[in-house]
């Protein structure tokens, strides 16, 4: 296949835009340093904007080259429902009723459990939240464990280390634990239905896997920072909010399984947003102030994501094609540290005749990879923007991030491979 200008010019532009989230943090160093020009760099240090920056670059230069028809044509056909859901279902499952059912489970077992400090509050967010995700979507499960450990683990004194070991082990362990059905990670989203795989298959041949190795990941994390995290008193950090009338709970759980449930249906639960937006600003005193900033912010990285995503096609599906059952599963694992792992299984789903030794090999690897960088897996950028406030200059560093997340990375491919 021979590429066209365009094509060549958003390959290089995604490349340009994965080297662009390596180097936020120095652009977060220069806003500190370079006060004259702050809010430019501060700009340029948002991860969440760099895909939709270098997305309105591709598209200023479809327009210069192949003209506003064409520009504007290939801009409406790109599929914009995933930044949609995420933006929405971040929101709601930020909102305090939720969060604060989430964490009374969550204080309720640990205390059952009887660990030192928050070692038993630690373990269960690590184990458990993602394993939810399967369940009320991945996206919801990951910004759930990222404002419960901003609350009780991220806004006390505690390590850098412990920070990146449990973002990467966050990480890894969300883009695994929606592996239990059919419908809550987006790389198995892509592909279940057009190679049959309903919720019985998911369990026997990918679920219980994954959450062996979800469990294993977070008590290792927990083994190796017990120390720092059993100091760590069991009470909250800052006062606890009114508790939440029950009728308003029900409804806020109401949203959240509507949103769920219509997840494919733009229309539909994006009318239940606008509806929820209503209910809370009828009940303001039940409510802490919504994450619709860092919502819109992550619905912007990947619909950049899916813009520059889109021209692709032509240079990875020969090199996924390429490969044979073995190859594909750890190539696919490396890939998808450096474009979102749901691209990886759609491209597969438009190939007819794989193996099924294949199939399983490219859908592992991609939820493999999952947690290596910030652009790996869909719910990733969520957790980064709910979480980077409480790291150095507000900026999570790529590479700390990629070490932290190794070791999670190669228990999950271990279960997947060998179990």
């Amino acid at each position: 296949m021979t590429p066209s200008t365009i094509e060549m010019l958003a390959a290089g532009l995604f490349a340009i835009a994965i080297l662009h989230t390596f180097s936020t943090k120095f652009f977060e160093h220069l806003a500190h340093t370079r006060p004259a020009h702050a809010g430019v760099w501060h700009l340029l240090g948002e991860v969440e904007v760099v895909f939709g920056f270098w997305a309105l670059v591709l598209v200023v230069a479809m327009f210069a080259i192949d003209g506003a028809e064409a520009a504007t044509r290939y801009v409406d056909t790109r599929n914009f429902t995933e930044p949609l859901f995420v933006f929405a279902i971040m929101v709601v499952a930020g909102t305090r009723p939720v969060l604060q059912t989430a964490m009374a489970c969550v204080l309720g077992a640990a205390r059952a459990v009887r660990l030192p400090g928050s070692t038993g509050f630690f373990l269960l967010v690590l184990g458990l939240v993602p394993l939810l995700g399967s369940f009320i979507t991945e996206p919801a499960a990951m910004t759930l464990a990222a404002l419960i450990l901003a609350e009780r683990i991220f806004a006390r004194r505690v390590s850098a280390r412990l920070k990146y070991a449990t973002l990467g082990a966050l990480f890894v362990n969300v883009s695994i634990g929606g592996a239990l059905t059919p419908f809550a990670a987006p790389p198995v989203l892509m592909v279940a239905g057009r190679w049959g795989w309903d919720i019985g298959f998911m369990l026997s041949t990918f679920g219980w896997k994954a959450a062996v190795a979800v469990g294993l990941n977070a008590l290792l994390v927990t083994l190796l920072f017990r120390k720092e995290l059993a100091s760590l008193a069991l009470t909250p950090p800052s006062t606890v909010a009114k508790a939440t009338p029950l009728a308003l709970v029900l409804a806020h759980f109401g949203f959240l399984a509507g949103l769920v449930f219509f997840a494919h249906h733009p229309a539909v639960f994006m009318g239940l947003f606008l509806f929820f937006l209503g209910v809370t600003n009828a009940y303001k005193q039940h409510q802490s102030p919504l994450i619709l900033r860092e919502g819109l912010l992550v619905a912007f990285f990947l619909a950049g994501l899916v813009v520059l995503g889109g021209q692709q096609q032509w240079w990875l599906q020969p090199v996924l094609m390429g490969m044979d059952s073995d190859a594909v599963f750890f190539g696919s694992i490396g890939l998808t540290a450096f474009t979102d792992n749901a691209a990886l299984t759609y491209l597969c789903s438009l190939v007819d005749g794989l193996s099924d030794g294949f199939k399983y090999a490219i859908v592992a690897g991609a939820l493999t990879g999952g947690g290596l960088t910030i652009i790996a897996n869909a719910p990733n950028p969520a957790g980064v923007a709910i979480l980077r406030k409480h790291f150095d200059e507000e900026a999570v560093n790529p590479l700390g991030l990629f070490l932290a997340a190794l070791p999670p990375t190669i228990i999950a491919a271990l279960a997947f491979r060998y179990l």
